[in-house]
């Protein structure tokens, strides 16, 4: 694999690319108006993005925002569908082939083949290494300060630039980089390119952990990291050490939420609570559930509850519980709901 991206922007501009971009892009959203629009004259559209990214003359459109609650309050930015099809092609044609791999291997996020449910795997393989080595631990458990909202754009870029030699991908990523959100701050959540630019970004502190600090029990998704460490001692300062690091270099704080506790606590990661025997659902999803359920006991009893809406969200659900101890919570949500065993 190169060291560098060279010479390939011209190469990878083509419009079967923006084709399989497009495909991307309109998954599970075919139906909304704005993709039904550009599908109506979609070899033009193509054609024209294509055309003015070869020639330097495009520009992003306007960004539209809405506030989502869960799993708490942030200001999503969307850009328009047309956007949203460059951003799948750079992403799929240059990020994830080229500056991807380079990534460590306790990464979890944007990553293909990983996930939440991978890394809570790994975090438990790793506590068991821990206790039957140590026999007692401790956990340090970060996360950073209004993550998203606090990157610095002239610090993500001269990250990227280090990737990229190719002079026309450099300028493109440039556009991409600081296009004007409605925020004007960080990096807008609601983008494709966001979550990979947040996973570069934080990969310097990857690096820093695993080349300087020489830490061997180290798991991060996306601004959550945990490491594992022999003693409180080393925790406090591997976190002062990380939270210079972060300052110096990133321009970044850790959570006030951040601490070290001993391990049989366990550790709140990715959606579960994991120790060293075993593993239990967040409370905060069992909470989640138990509302869910009532909701749809009330749209049962009045005849309006869509089955297949709920049926998929109960599938989701048993999916992401199947990979912890759930058996009797299951039974006993569930007791409280039968139609849904029975028509499910």
């Amino acid at each position: 694999m190169p060291k560098t991206i060279k010479k390939c922007f011209y190469e990878k501009l083509t419009f079967e690319k923006f084709l399989l971009a497009h495909k991307r892009a309109r998954k599970s959203k075919g139906m909304k108006s704005e993709v039904i629009d550009f599908e109506r004259n979609l070899e033009n559209n193509l054609i024209n993005l294509i055309n003015q990214i070869a020639n330097g003359t495009y520009t992003s459109g306007r960004y539209r925002s809405f506030i989502i609650y869960e799993p708490k309050e942030r200001i999503i930015e969307a850009l328009p569908y047309r956007d949203r099809v460059v951003h799948q092609w750079y992403i799929e044609e240059f990020i994830k082939p080229y500056i991807l791999p380079r990534f460590i291997n306790s990464s979890f996020a944007c990553l293909d083949d990983k996930g939440t449910h991978i890394a809570v795997d790994t975090l438990q393989k790793y506590m068991r290494v821990m206790k039957r080595n140590e026999g007692y631990f401790w956990i340090l458990k970060c996360d950073i300060k209004k993550y998203f909202y606090n990157i610095n754009n002239d610090i993500l870029f001269n990250i990227i630039q280090r990737y990229i030699y190719d002079k026309n991908l450099l300028n493109f990523s440039k556009k991409v980089i600081y296009t004007k959100s409605n925020s004007r701050i960080g990096i807008p959540i609601g983008n494709y390119t966001s979550q990979y630019f947040a996973n570069i970004y934080l990969n310097e502190l990857d690096q820093f952990v695993k080349r300087e600090l020489k830490i061997k029990y180290y798991v991060r998704y996306m601004d959550d990291f945990v490491i594992l460490l022999r003693n409180k001692e080393e925790c406090k300062r591997v976190k002062n050490v990380i939270s210079v690091f972060l300052m110096s270099f990133l321009k970044l704080e850790l959570n006030a939420k951040s601490k070290y506790y001993p391990y049989k606590m366990g550790i709140d990661f990715c959606g579960y609570r994991t120790y060293t025997t075993h593993r239990l659902l967040r409370t905060s999803n069992k909470k989640k559930i138990k509302k869910k359920i009532k909701k749809w006991n009330r749209l049962w009893e009045k005849n309006k509850c869509d089955i297949y809406a709920v049926r998929a969200s109960v599938n989701a659900w048993l999916g992401h519980v199947s990979h912890c101890n759930s058996y009797r919570l299951r039974e006993k949500l569930f007791s409280e709901a039968k139609f849904i065993y029975n028509n499910i």
